[in-house]
């Protein structure tokens, strides 16, 4: 497989202290809890937590919309739910790239029904224009072109997570 490199690692650590500091302040003396979205997120997740200086907790939830294919279906299942009651939490679902919208719209509608004090976004992709519903995504890494992308927690049937910075998979 060929790629090239769209978002470089130094790229993802800078944009990730900014957002850690527009967290910090937005959640300054509240109890924030961050949830990734499994697999691909881990990383997003780890590395924003560490630029985040109030006291927080995480959680993770594994979706499927893919399968094995590189666009959503957009019927998702949730492979595995919460460990962590949510009501009258701070809760930020944090999302490694957000395409279509529909898994995190589903995500959403389904986290909110559990009564958390806020519920926000956050994501390191956004593609924008894609979108087949009205997200409001509150925090945003980087915006991208349609390309599919690959690297720091993104993969293709299952390889290429560990690339520590984003690259778009291009045809052979």
């Amino acid at each position: 497989m060929k790629y090239r490199t769209l978002v470089s690692a130094e790229q993802i650590e800078a944009r990730l202290a900014e957002m850690g500091a527009e967290i910090t302040a937005d959640y300054a003396g509240q109890d924030l809890l961050l949830i990734a979205v499994l697999k691909g997120a881990f990383m997003t997740l780890a590395d924003l937590a560490r630029h985040i200086e109030v006291p927080l907790d995480m959680d993770f939830m594994a979706v499927s919309s893919y399968g094995d294919a590189t666009k959503s279906s957009g019927v998702v299942r949730i492979l595995k739910d919460l460990d962590t009651e949510i009501s009258g939490r701070h809760v930020l679902i944090v999302e490694d790239i957000v395409d279509s919208g529909l898994t995190l719209s589903y995500l959403r509608r389904n986290l909110e029904v559990r009564g958390p004090a806020s519920l926000e976004i956050a994501t390191l992709l956004l593609k924008p224009g894609l979108q087949k519903v009205p997200l409001d995504v509150k925090y945003i890494g980087f915006e991208i072109p349609p390309d599919f992308v690959i690297g720091y927690g993104l993969d293709y049937y299952g390889q290429y997570r560990n690339l520590p910075y984003v690259a778009v998979l291009e045809e052979e």
